[in-house]
């Protein structure tokens, strides 16, 4: 299933969707006589267990038998997407250095000398910093004049656990998305770590959809991309990273509990605008696109507030 939550144009209220060729499908509306059990969002859906996931989308593909009604689909352009699973209960997951020629790029940029990480780099972003596929990215260059992008595949916890063993790791995966880590690279160097410049309103464009687990398949098998202004700055392969997924919830679940809805952002390849030559900064009006192979597009405008 490629699962996403919109609202209509003048609307508040948020709908669960599917998204099926060029359009959206009402979750609701297309399971009218089965609503009472249809979660009211993704984020209940996901909390609700693997029984339920599967329940719905048999739900789902029975009600894609027939032509769904015209009340219930919508043009992909016609509606506001947002982050798929709303604002989540906890930090945003991230990790840092996980691709051998973004932590080569980063610490020659630094000045430092370059060694593999030995274990998961792990850092948090803000729930606030949480937007949609398609928001703006909001400057304030009061604030900062070092805006930078990062391409990251996402994770989305499915099943809670704690101590986890790689091999059964990526049975906890609900699904996966696309996320960019807007990163202010003034505000890490001044506060000596990472969250502050990572936590910026608008810094964390996530969608546009969550492609659950079965559909998307090897996690360590996509490319994944990002353009600013059509031109190409990151390129890659997830099967590039120093630590897989698995290895990642692992890690992250040594002594830690991981809870549905956990949002996991699995770091990003070489090409970010600060280790440049010359370093190359994210400007008003600039449009930045995120991909990954078989999750889709992020698009983002860069506004100065």
């Amino acid at each position: 299933m490629r699962y996403a939550t919109f609202s209509l144009p003048n609307e508040e209220k948020e709908r669960l969707g599917i998204v099926r060729g060029d359009g959206l499908i009402d979750v609701h509306d297309l399971l009218s006589s089965t609503a009472d059990t249809v979660p009211r969002t993704l984020a209940e859906l996901i909390s609700q267990g693997r029984p339920a996931w599967e329940r719905l989308a048999h739900h789902i593909n029975q009600g894609l038998t027939v032509t769904p009604p015209r009340s219930a689909t919508y043009r992909a352009d016609a509606v506001r997407w947002h982050a798929p699973t709303g604002r989540p209960t906890k930090n945003v997951v991230c990790l840092g250095l996980n691709y051998i020629s973004h932590a080569k790029e980063s610490a020659q940029a630094r000045g430092r000398e370059f060694k593999i990480p030995e274990a998961p780099v792990f850092f948090t972003k803000a729930t606030t910093s949480v937007t949609g596929p398609n928001d703006p990215i909001p400057w304030d260059s009061s604030v900062t004049s070092q805006l930078d992008y990062e391409a990251e595949l996402g994770v989305v916890v499915g099943i809670a656990g704690r101590d986890i063993p790689r091999a059964r790791a990526l049975d906890h995966v609900f699904g996966y998305t696309v996320i960019n880590d807007i990163s202010a690279r003034d505000l890490q160097k001044t506060h000596l770590q990472w969250f502050k410049g990572k936590s910026l309103d608008g810094f964390c464009p996530i969608g546009p959809v969550i492609v659950t687990a079965d559909e998307f398949g090897d996690p360590q098998s996509k490319t994944i991309s990002l353009r600013v202004n059509g031109v190409e700055k990151q390129h890659s392969t997830t099967g590039n990273m120093i630590f897989g997924v698995d290895a990642i919830i692992e890690s992250l679940s040594r002594g830690l509990t991981i809870e549905p809805g956990d949002l996991i952002a699995t770091g990003t390849p070489e090409g970010v605008g600060l280790a440049r030559t010359p370093q190359e900064f994210l400007e008003d009006g600039d449009v930045v696109e995120t991909e990954v192979e078989g999750i889709g597009i992020l698009r983002n405008r860069v506004v100065r507030t």
